[in-house]
């Protein structure tokens, strides 16, 4: 049974910083992909990175230079770290592995 398991969230201010984590069981981690998604409120689920088995991110626009998406193999984690915060980031952010999520970490970005 997969099992993902967000932390790291929390209430910052704008240009701060978070470093979110995601912790995998239930399935052999090292041969899947891992994705980071977030629900803003009132809005529906957008896909923020990933990540594939080599290592090699992609990230959304909106995110690219301020988000660091990573994988530990040996740990069965994903990370993902957020720099350079803005209230449009305000999101549940979820881990996501072959359309499955956990359930997720609150990320708030206000003045």
């Amino acid at each position: 049974q997969v099992q993902l398991v967000e932390s790291g969230g929390g209430s910052v201010q704008p240009g701060g910083s978070l470093t979110l984590s995601c912790s995998a069981s239930g399935f052999a981690f090292s041969s899947y992909a891992m994705m980071w998604v977030r629900r803003p409120p009132g809005k529906g689920l957008e896909q923020v990175a990933s990540i594939d088995i080599r290592g090699d991110a992609m990230y959304v626009d909106s995110v690219r230079g301020r988000f660091i998406i990573s994988r530990n193999d040996a740990e069965r984690t994903s990370s993902l770290k957020l720099t350079g915060l803005r209230p449009e980031d305000t999101a549940m952010y979820y881990c996501q592995v072959d359309g499955i999520r956990g359930p997720g970490t609150q990320v708030t970005v206000s003045s």
